[in-house]
Formats: C-alpha cells, structure tokens, sequence
C-alpha cells in the first residue's frame, strides 16, 4: 500500500508563492481575486492556506504569472512556465 503524506512545509510554501508573485506586481488581493472572477474573501482564504485553490483557478493564476502550477504549488524551484509543445 502506497500512502502519501502532506508535508507541513507545502502549504506555507504555497501561500509564500502566491503572495511574493502578487506582491512582485504590485498587486491587492483583490485585484488578484477579480482575476479569478471570485471574492476577495475566496482569493484570501487560497493565500492563506484555509481553502485548496481549485485546478481551474489554478491554471488561471499560473497563466495570468507566466508561471507553471508547479511553481505555485511549491513542486519547482523553476519560476518560468513550461515549453508549449
């Protein structure tokens, strides 16, 4: 039997990213939460790790950072989004 387990360094990574790539624009949580077409309360709860981003909403915010959603999540070090095929 395979289990997996959450490291406890994952979401605070995750949360570190998202606020440092919004930060790095200049930008509210708000103005990241318009992106999304959500709430600022939504969007607050995703940065502060109370609530999973959604894979829809997570391909949104990797595409509007120019990132990979494995930056966000914390599985890369590689800030630049992978090569289109």
């Amino acid at each position: 039997m395979v289990t997996f387990t959450k490291k406890v360094g994952d979401i605070m990574g995750r949360r570190l990213r998202l606020r440092d790539l919004r930060e790095d624009r200049d930008l509210t949580q708000k103005d990241v939460a318009e992106v999304l077409g959500t709430s600022f309360q939504y969007y607050q709860k995703y940065e502060s790790g109370i609530r999973q981003i959604p894979v829809d909403r997570l391909e949104i915010l990797a595409d509007f950072y120019n990132t990979s959603t494995d930056y966000i999540l914390g599985r890369t070090t590689i800030r630049e989004p992978y090569p289109q095929k």
